[in-house]
């Protein structure tokens, strides 16, 4: 009996520590909530491209995709339009980042616009545009680049669920990060096989994000599971997840972009990124 009372106490023991373990591999999931709206004052374009931060001026911005003649404009910290509504993109833009070593709002263009940079007038509204290298630096037509400007990389998001890193400086391709889609660490390793063709058309397939949040640098947009996952930069797997709220707009493409601690979403029928924190 003594022994039958040991076999057992150690057989609870070891079903507690594989709970408890299971627990630990669980990502908990964080719920976000609306927090600023930044309106498109007119019609053009059926998309939004993308929304970036400048740290200097304190104000986002918020582009339009699709023609150089549709909106972007400049928003304060509570989401007032400053600029113009007349104001144009004066370039096709998919992403767009405030690149801090050359102190300009960048971006990258559809299929070979290219990548380029904002040259900013006196109220902040972008009066001209430099191209700074003209062809296709992206995987995809409809690519939009994220920036890590620490290690002066431009991510951009696959047709295979991978991230392709290019040098923002030379807009060379670099290397590509597997990742393991859908999955944490211990999940992808407990996986006999991990395939990301089997879950690629669950996300927004245009769009990755940069976050600068150590080991959840890159975000994705799971649109089937309405929830933003962030992904570790060396390892490629989940480290965090946010739920969207049931009224939060999500798309399979485009329409998606993280700045200034914000995730945004573009409403394409009220023409609004609402932006989640």
């Amino acid at each position: 009996k003594p022994f039958m009372k040991k076999t057992f106490f150690l057989l609870s023991l070891s079903a507690l520590l594989f709970q408890s373990a299971l627990a630990q591999d669980t990502i908990a999931i964080k719920p976000l909530k609306k927090v600023l709206e930044l309106v498109i004052p007119r019609e053009g374009g059926a998309n939004a491209a993308s929304v970036a931060w400048h740290p200097v001026l304190k104000r986002y911005y918020a582009a339009m995709a699709g023609n150089i003649e549709f909106f972007i404009g400049a928003y304060s910290t509570t989401g007032k339009l400053l600029t113009k509504t007349d104001q144009e993109t004066l370039f096709d833009v998919r992403g767009l980042w405030y690149n801090p070593n050359t102190k300009t709002l960048q971006m990258n263009g559809y299929g070979t616009y290219g990548w380029a940079e904002y040259k900013l007038g006196p109220n902040g509204a972008p009066a001209s545009v430099k191209i700074l290298e003209e062809g296709s630096f992206q995987p995809d037509e409809q690519s939009v680049g994220a920036y890590d400007p620490i290690n002066k990389l431009v991510y951009f998001f696959n047709e295979d669920g991978n991230i392709e890193k290019y040098n923002a400086l030379t807009r060379e391709y670099k290397e590509q990060l597997d990742l393991t889609l859908g999955y944490s660490a211990q999940e992808a390793e407990d996986e006999i096989e991990v395939d990301n063709s089997i879950y690629i058309d669950d996300y927004n397939t245009t769009t990755v994000v940069y976050t600068g949040i150590k080991k959840a640098e890159l975000g994705l947009l799971n649109t089937v599971n309405r929830e933003i996952e962030l992904y570790d930069l060396e390892t490629g797997s989940i480290t965090r997840k946010f739920s969207l709220p049931e009224s939060a707009p999500v798309e399979t493409a485009l329409n998606f972009a993280y700045a200034n601690g914000i995730f945004w979403l573009f409403d394409t029928e009220a023409r609004i990124w609402k932006g989640y924190k």
